[in-house]
């Protein structure tokens, strides 16, 4: 729907004066986040069980000898490693700007409100269930598993007589994630894929391969541009639903398309990664911070943002005990547990 000129005036005027947008701030962050992540992937693609220089890199990447050993590690290792792990931290970050600003919830996370533990338990269904299954049907059962997990914690979240606060959903997700973290750990024992399930329970990439990029990248980008494209309304639903409705925005069919990106950004990683919280807690809270309140400033920095942590943890789960991998879900909680406790003690005010 076209927004005559004078209500268009009003909105930006609205946003300018409550929401104090930083759009010069958001632009030296994007410029220089994007520096920052092509450095840091060049230095994790570059470090691992054999160091390679970053000459080397350069070399693999851009004049690939199919003969050498190096150039094959980075290429068919190292490579879809890195990049996946810019693209689901991308996907956690963006899908957790999007819920906090559809529900006016700072507390609001995939991971906290049972969309991770909802894709991860339908994962679980898959191997157990219908072994060697595609990838691409696996996303897709992601996608169902994180929607199921969503609508249950804002059925139990919704029943309460008080309806739907921050602090009680949060409580109906922490209780949904258990119950299907425990549902999934029984179906592991019973049919016996512990192994199978082994790599999306500790959270982490080092089993990315370029098909599992090449499947999810459609859905990631379509939805990163349907979050770019709503991001003005998200800030208007921010405000509040009254002032979103005055100002000519269909709240219920925004939320709904939101929910759905959402739902794939969260599905897609899940099926990559696993259940790694945290991340879209932590960035949009650091990106509000810095850029203010306009998520058309937000969301473009939270895609970058996220997966330059991501991408980040991924490097130092690989430093802290070589040869071996600490499990990047347990490096970013290090960081994810206090931050929630702080927001928790605020009484889950912003930052």
């Amino acid at each position: 729907m076209s927004t005559p000129a004078g209500v268009s005036a009003e909105i930006e005027e609205l946003i300018e004066k409550n929401k104090k947008s930083r759009p010069i701030v958001a632009i030296i962050i994007l410029f220089g986040g994007i520096f920052a992540l092509l450095v840091s992937i060049a230095l994790s693609i570059s470090f691992g069980a054999a160091d390679i220089k970053l000459a080397t890199v350069w070399t693999a990447v851009f004049h690939f000898n199919p003969d050498l050993t190096p150039h094959q590690i980075i290429r068919e290792i190292r490579m879809p490693r890195v990049l996946g792990a810019a693209m689901v931290g991308s996907c956690f970050a963006v899908a957790g700007a999007i819920m906090q600003g559809m529900t006016r919830n700072p507390l609001a996370d995939s991971g906290l409100l049972g969309l991770n533990s909802g894709a991860a338990f339908m994962l679980a269904l898959c191997f157990a269930f219908f072994p060697g299954l595609p990838f691409m049907y696996l996303i897709m059962y992601s996608f169902l598993g994180a929607g199921l997990g969503a609508g249950i914690v804002y059925g139990i979240g919704s029943m309460s007589r008080g309806g739907l606060t921050p602090m009680r959903l949060v409580l109906a997700g922490a209780a949904v994630s258990a119950l299907l973290g425990a549902l999934s750990e029984g179906i592991a024992l019973y049919f016996r894929i512990g192994q199978d399930l082994a790599f999306w329970y500790a959270g982490g990439v080092s089993g990315t391969k370029w098909i599992n990029l090449q499947v999810m990248s459609p859905w990631i980008i379509a939805a990163m541009i349907g979050a770019i494209i709503i991001s003005r309304s998200i800030t208007l639903l921010s405000l509040g639903d009254e002032v979103a409705i005055g100002l000519g925005q269909k709240t219920k069919t925004i939320k709904v398309f939101g929910m759905l990106i959402v739902l794939v950004l969260a599905g897609s990683a899940v099926s990559v990664v696993g259940a790694v919280g945290f991340v879209g807690l932590i960035v949009p809270h650091l990106t509000r911070l810095l850029v203010g309140h306009d998520y058309r400033w937000i969301i473009p920095c939270s895609i970058v943002i996220g997966a330059l942590l991501v991408v980040l943890a991924d490097l130092a789960a690989r430093m802290i005990n070589p040869p071996y991998e600490t499990p990047i879900g347990a490096l970013i909680a290090l960081i994810g547990v206090p931050f929630f406790l702080y927001l928790a003690r605020r009484g889950g005010r912003e930052l």
